[in-house]
Formats: structure tokens, sequence, C-alpha cells
């Protein structure tokens, strides 16, 4: 009899055996693939790889501005492909490593519930008093004519030993559809980036949607808003995508790119054991990540959501701490987002537009990255630090980032609001200058209406 056992062994589920071994826990881990799931094989581990490739393209074209005169010769797809691979093939025996190092029992199979406390794998049966389901998301191929025969996928891009000549991107244009458009544009492809939202990245703050939108727009990729892709069909130049919105359109491109993703809850036995799904097919949870089924935890991608590494990771030590007799909660609203794009995007937290909705009596501070120092020494102006407090109380609800090293700072953010620390208090810290968590401060100040570098409101 195992204490835990745990299902999927991606960020999430190699974060829960790991925390459950650390309590003194007899914890097994099953897994039917590779080790490190979506993130290290098919996902964050490969993108970021193949975005580094963007940002020294992008800091070679803009080397004149500061007297260096570079150009590039070819992309060598081969080499920055085998790059990926060695990443992600050292990040898995990591993770193996330390899983032995744990002392984590680890059975490759496919699992299948049979009980509340019963698992079948390869033939046999594991007992176990609680159960961690982190079983992940997999790609979600729409149904429409004619898109299966013309699609691409982003494990595909992962893989693509040529850059298509043009890509129709559509869906829901959130962070995995702009990273795309980025990618492949820079790589040489004609980008058309087309959503049934009114806008892109339609879950972040309104005004991270239009940076972002008109810098996309500035580096040649097509936006199509408000369409929705009725139809794909072959043509002499290779696959016409038909798009009804405003007006009727039609895109002429060599690929359609899908990245749309569903939680992967079957098959799984869930209904057996009645385990609770909500309408999207995900998991349901409470905030102790326990499922309709007492002893039954769920964790990542498999509870829908944001669908982010890191928030599994981070469920994964809540989850595996209850299994073992804690009562934690698990705080969502501390989920923190990145977007690899030019510029990047962090935010944690409300929007704007989310807590005018709720009613809030809300301050918002502004402030760009145009007159950062750091920002203005290294030409990256583009961007702005924004957020979002309780007008009586200074309670920071939302903090949303556009610029460099957004994705870094937006951890900045992340922990004050878990510390519960006044936007009063963020105004009055103190940062290293040149830096761009200067703006940070800097914001904090625009909110309190004392900001030093702008004129009076």
């Amino acid at each position: 009899m195992h204490d835990v056992i745990v299902i999927g062994a991606g960020p999430g589920g190699y974060a829960a055996a790991i925390r459950t071994s650390q309590l003194g826990g007899k914890v097994v881990l099953v897994e039917a693939a590779e080790v490190g799931g979506t993130c290290v094989n098919r996902g964050c581990i490969p993108s970021k790889v193949l975005m580094r490739a963007v940002s020294l393209l992008h800091w070679i074209r803009t080397g004149k501005e500061f007297g260096i005169n570079a150009s590039v010769e070819q992309l060598d797809l081969k080499a920055l492909i085998a790059r990926k691979n060695g990443v992600a093939g050292d990040i898995r025996v990591g993770m193996e490593s330390l899983l032995r190092n744990n002392g984590v029992e680890f059975i490759k199979g496919r699992a299948l519930l049979k009980s509340p406390r019963e698992v079948n794998v390869n033939g046999g049966v594991l007992e176990a008093k609680k159960i961690i389901l982190s079983t992940g998301s997999c790609l979600d191929v729409p149904d429409i004519p004619g898109l299966e025969e013309a699609a691409l996928t982003t494990d595909q891009v992962f893989e693509m030993t040529e850059v298509p000549s043009s890509v129709l991107i559509w869906g829901f244009a959130g962070s995995i559809e702009v990273e795309m458009a980025t990618l492949l544009n820079a790589f040489g492809s004609k980008v058309y980036l087309a959503t049934h939202h009114p806008r892109i990245l339609p879950r972040e703050d309104h005004g991270t949607s239009l940076r972002i939108a008109q810098s996309l727009r500035e580096q040649g990729v097509k936006l199509l808003p408000r369409f929705n892709l009725q139809s794909v069909r072959k043509s002499k130049e290779g696959y016409e995508g038909v798009l009804s919105g405003p007006e009727e359109h039609a895109v002429v491109v060599e690929r359609v790119l899908v990245s749309s993703r569903r939680p992967k809850t079957a098959p799984l036995g869930l209904e057996q054991v009645g385990v609770r799904l909500n309408e999207d097919g995900s998991i349901k949870v409470n905030n102790r990540l326990e499922t309709s089924v007492e002893g039954i935890y769920a964790i990542g991608d498999a509870t829908g959501g944001w669908m982010l590494s890191h928030a599994a990771s981070s469920m994964a030590v809540t989850a595996a701490e209850n299994a073992m007799g804690k009562t934690n909660t698990f705080s969502f609203h501390l989920i923190p987002r990145g977007i690899w794009t030019f510029p990047e995007v962090g935010a944690v937290g409300l929007s704007e537009e989310e807590a005018e909705k709720r009613g809030m009596e809300i301050e918002v501070g502004n402030f760009p990255y145009s007159i950062n120092g750091l920002a203005m020494a290294r030409n990256e102006m583009s961007g702005a630090v924004k957020i979002i407090s309780d007008a009586r109380y200074g309670e920071i609800l939302g903090v949303h980032i556009v610029g460099s090293n957004a994705t870094e700072l937006v951890g900045e953010a992340v922990l004050a609001m878990q510390l519960e620390a006044t936007v009063r208090e963020l105004a009055s810290s103190i940062r290293v200058h040149p830096t761009f968590s200067e703006a940070m401060v800097d914001s904090a100040r625009v909110a309190e209406n004392w900001a030093l570098y702008l004129p009076k409101r």
C-alpha cells in the first residue's frame, strides 16, 4: 500500500511526487510517455530555445543603432532543433535523477482508475491512501472542414526542418498563438493571426492587448480580429482559409497552425469512480485541490484554467501536502502569466476591466518604459507597468507589465501580493539604478499621485 499514487510525470506530477516523498510518504509516479510532460518535451522549454533564436535575430537586426553592422546569412534549423532536443534531454535526465534521489518509485505505463484507492497499471493494480491526478492537456484540432489536412501543430513547429512561407494562425489568440506568430514571422513566414475575439490576448488587460497588437503589426504580422475559420480548402498555392466576420475573407497560405488545447482526462476512469468534470471537460476541484471524490486530488492543465506549467508545479505542492494530512488552500489569483513576445508580457491578478466589472473602487498607476533610464539606454522603450490597487486600503489587485524582462519582473508583483504589501509600501521601496524594476516603483508612485518622473496629474 502506497501513501500516494501520482498519475502523470509532467511538472505537476514530478513536483507532487517529490514533495510527497519529502514529507515521508511512500509514493509511486505513473507516466505513459516521457518524464517532463508537454512543458519539457513539446511546450515551454522547446519554445524558449526557439524564441532565444528569435531574440538573437532581433538584436542582430537592430545592432546598427549601437554601431554594430551585422547580418544573418541563414537560419540553421537543423542546429537549432538539435539544441532544443539537447536541452529537453538534459532536463529529463535531471528530473529522472532527482526522482530516484528522492526515493520515488517510477512506473512507465497507462493508468486507469479502478476505485478511489486503486489504479490499474500494466495489467496490475496499485493501491494507495490518496491519488493525485496530473494528466495535463493535449492538442485539440477543431472540427473544421479541411483543417486536419492543412494543420501545422506546435509539436511540428518544434521539429520543423523548413520554415513555411506563409501561415494562418487561428484560435483564441492567447499566449501560444502570439508567441507562434512572433516566432514564425521572425523566421521568415508571412503570418496571419485570426481570432473570433475582438482583440488578441482577450484574457489580459486591454492595455496589454493593444500594445502587443501594435508591436505585432509593426513586425509584419497581419491581425484579423472578429473572424471565424469556416473551412480550409486545397488551392494551387497551398491552402485557402475561408474566414467569416465583418466580411468574408479568404487567406491563401502554405499551412494553418493549430495550437488550441484541452484537458487530458480520458480514458482515465473518472466517471467510474465519480470524479466530476467542469463543462469544458476539466476536472472540478476545490481550493484544497481535492476533487468531488475524497482522497483524489487534481492539478495542472487537467483542471483547466490558465494551463501553465508553473501553476501545475505550485498546485503540486499544495496537493501533495494535503494528501499527506495538511489542509492548505491554493491561491488561484496569484498565478502569474508570462508571454515571450517583443516586448514581453508579465501579469498577475485582476485587469482594470475585471476590477471595474466587480464594482471595485480602484486606483491605477501606469508608468511607461519610454522614460525608464535602462530602457532608454538599451533602446527598449516599448512598454509600461500598470498597477491596479484598491482605492481605500491600497491592496494590490493586479499588475500588468509589457516590456523587456516583464516575465521576470512579474515575480516581484506576485510576492508583493502574496505578502499583502500595499501600493504605498511598494512606492516607498528602493531599487538598483538603472534597472527595469524601477518602473514597478514608479508605477506605484503614479497610483499614489506622487510620480517623480511624470508631469503632475
